[in-house]
Parts: structure tokens; sequence; C-alpha cells
């Protein structure tokens, strides 16, 4: 019980066979000393190792998953308000919450300000049609796989033109840019529902040095918003020639930009900082399989698509990833290992340097957090762990995934009810 509910709800974990074995060492000498403590898998009473598996999809591991929207929060968050080592001075920097679409591949069902779709029908939110073509046999598939994956590239595009514009609305060169303000970012993919990838970002202005130094004085929300404005307008990259047709990609007309406020704003509040850590930590969680009913895993064999209950929609997207898989001018692009994602093979969650934390940096203080609380249980309240007179000998290999139908069974009898998880304070 007590090995399962180290899990805390893993539903799948990763099995593990080896050992390790901890001694003292004598820091004068370098001699080796008593073991501390000796840990092998077969020993246990899983037999194995069972380690958290870190899936980041819902669908796949709803446990890890929270944590790792949790995670993702917490960074977020760190670079609106500060905390992590990052200072709260950022809390006065000029940010901005920005929401950055595709271009039409062709008319969908939708539900318009109007509340009438083209199709004549005002549509449920909850309504399957939603997002899929009017006509699909004109929808531009081709397209819209090759626009996700082209999503990461025009974002990078996009960076780059975002320092050029703030620079010359600033009377400034991109070399003396650097030496004034710095532009530090954290965003996530999400898929819409027609199967197009679009991104949610949290822009922030900061100075030379990131989140620990002022901005200018002549940074301005309102001038970040304008620079974004033309910087979208502006970016856009060539795509491949695939029969004859010479693809080219940007964003989408719609692009939303609003200034986030503190809690404690006392004007007329548009968006404030835990709403946009908690809208962008949602989505972290969520791929194609969310939107639009697609996969959750790679595609191994393309026979596999007829048999599976998916959407229509879903599954000519998938086929047109698998068919242009087989050009040699896409190889790069690697479609058909990435035809369960639609095309896009980025990263959901990325940002930049100087933003905030990394999830790496939470992960390792959540691993610190559990090891102490191991040693504990073995050593007493009183024990002090010194890596410097401590030496580890270690050897693991990988033995499976998943549970047992009985340790199932007692898995799930362990598992906390949702929200009383004791995760430590971060």
């Amino acid at each position: 019980m007590r090995q399962l509910s180290g899990l805390a709800g893993c539903t799948h974990p990763i099995r593990l066979h080896g050992h390790r074995t901890e001694h003292t060492i004598d820091t004068t000498t370098g001699e080796i000393g008593p073991v501390l403590h000796h840990l092998d898998s077969s020993q246990l009473p899983a037999g194995n190792l069972l380690l958290r598996c870190g899936n980041r999809r819902t669908t796949r591991c709803p446990s890890c998953a929270e944590t790792y929207r949790r995670d993702t929060f917490h960074l977020i968050t760190a670079g609106l308000t500060g905390g992590k080592g990052t200072p709260d001075t950022v809390a006065t920097h000029p940010r901005v919450f920005a929401t950055f679409t595709a271009p039409s591949f062709g008319p969908v069902h939708n539900r318009p300000t109007t509340g009438r779709c083209r199709c004549g029908t005002t549509h449920p939110t909850d309504d399957p049609t939603l997002g899929t073509p009017l006509n699909p046999d004109t929808y531009d598939y081709q397209a819209a796989v090759l626009w996700n994956a082209h999503a990461g590239k025009l974002w990078a595009r996009f960076s780059i033109h975002l320092r050029r514009e703030i620079a010359k609305r600033a009377g400034l060169t991109q070399r003396e840019f650097a030496a004034f303000a710095r532009v530090s970012f954290g965003k996530v993919a999400e898929y819409q529902k027609r199967g197009a990838i679009h991104f949610h970002a949290v822009i922030r202005l900061d100075g030379p040095a990131g989140g620990t130094t002022r901005p200018p004085s002549w940074a301005t929300a309102e001038l970040l918003t304008d620079a974004i404005r033309a910087a979208a307008r502006r970016t856009d990259i060539p795509g491949p020639l695939v029969d004859g047709h010479e693809h080219r990609f940007a964003f989408g007309t719609q692009l939303d930009i609003r200034t986030i406020r503190s809690t404690d704003f006392n004007g007329p509040v548009q968006i404030t900082d835990r709403a946009v850590a908690a809208y962008i930590a949602k989505y972290a969680t969520k791929g194609a399989e969310t939107a639009t009913g697609a996969l959750d895993r790679p595609v191994r064999l393309i026979g596999e698509i007829a048999t599976l209950d998916i959407p229509e929609h879903a599954r000519r997207l998938i086929r047109t990833c698998w068919t242009l898989g087989t050009r040699p001018e896409l190889a790069d692009l690697r479609l058909r290992a990435w035809a369960h994602m639609l095309g896009f093979r980025g990263h959901f969650s990325t940002k930049t340097r100087k933003y905030s934390t990394t999830l790496g940096a939470l992960r390792d203080a959540r691993a610190a957090w559990r090891r102490a609380q191991t040693l504990e249980h073995l050593h007493g309240p009183d024990h002090q762990a010194d890596d410097d007179t401590t030496l580890v000998v270690a050897h693991w290999v990988f033995a499976g995934t998943g549970l047992t139908p009985g340790e199932t069974w007692l898995a799930q009898a362990l598992q906390p009810t949702p929200g009383t998880e004791g995760e430590p304070t971060r």
C-alpha cells in the first residue's frame, strides 16, 4: 500500500528492475564506509520499483496530467507575480495576454455572434459538428496539416519581428534594443475544434536582464500591444511546393490581445494574473484528442484508423498526414510520426529563458522534497542528508509499464478524492 500510494494515482507507471545503495564516505581518506541504505527492486512488494509515468495528457494519466497542469500554473504565475526565483516587481512590467489563430482552410460549422451558423442551424455548445467542414470535399486538408507542421517555426519568426517592431517604436536599432529591454514570454499551444493549432501567450516587456530589471520608461502595455499587432501582420514563412502549389503560412486575421492587470487593480479589470495562469495551465494538458476526438498516441499502421471510433474530420486529417508523409520533399516534417498530432510537432508549452522558473526546477524541488520524506521515514526526523559524504551506487533497467490487475484494484482503493492530494507546497 505504501509503494502504490507513492504513485499518487498514476495509472500507468514505469517499472524498473535494479538496485540502489548508499554508502558513507570519508572525506579525508576517500574510503567507502558502511552501507546507509540499500534498495533492491526484487524485494519490493510489486517486484519492481514503480515510477510515475509523467504523461501530460489527461486522457492518458489524469494524475500525472494534473501535476503537469499545476507546475505550468506555477511557472506562468511566477512570471506574472514573482516567486520561484523571479522578483515580484515583474507584476509592474507591461504584460499582455495574446491569442494567435490559424487562417481559414474552408468554412466550418461554428457559433457566430449572430447565433446562426452558415448551415442555417444554431448549434449548441456541445454539438459534435462544431469545427467540422461544411463541405469536406472542398476543405483544404493539405494546407491545414502543413500549417500545423509549420506553426512552431511561424512563432519563432514572429518573436523576431516583435523585437524589431518594439525597437522601431522606441526609436532604437536592434543592437541598441538589447541594451534597454528584453521580451519575455510563456506560451501554450491549443487545438481548435477544427484541428488547427493556435497559441495563447503571456508576453512581458522587461529590462535588459529580464525580470530582475525594470523596463525603460517608454515601455508600456499600449506600445507592446501595437508592436504585437504589427509583428503578427508582418510574419509569414514560405512553405513547401506540393503538386505545383506553393504554400505560404501566416497567422489568421483573428488576433486577441488583452492587457493583464494585477488582482488588486482598482480600475476596470480586463484579465487578471490568476485567470491567465489558470487558462494556460488548463490547455497544457490537452491535445488533439481533446478538441477533435483524434488519437492520444502515435499511429503505427494507417489501417488502424478505419477501425477506430473517431470523427470523420479527424480521420481525414490523420490520413492526410500519412499520405503527405510519403513525399521525399516533406521528409523533414515527419508527418507520419506526428499524424496523431495532426501534423503539429512542436512543444505544447514553451517560454523564454528569463520569463520565470522552469518545469525542470519544479520537478527537482518536488523530487528533493520526496527524498527528504523518504529519508525521514527510514532514519528518523533528525536525519541530515549530506551529499558530500554519501556515495550512491545504482543500476536500473526498464522492466515494463503498467500495473497488474491486483495492483490496479489496490491503487484505485488508495486513490485520494480529487482535490485532496498531499502535494507539497511549492
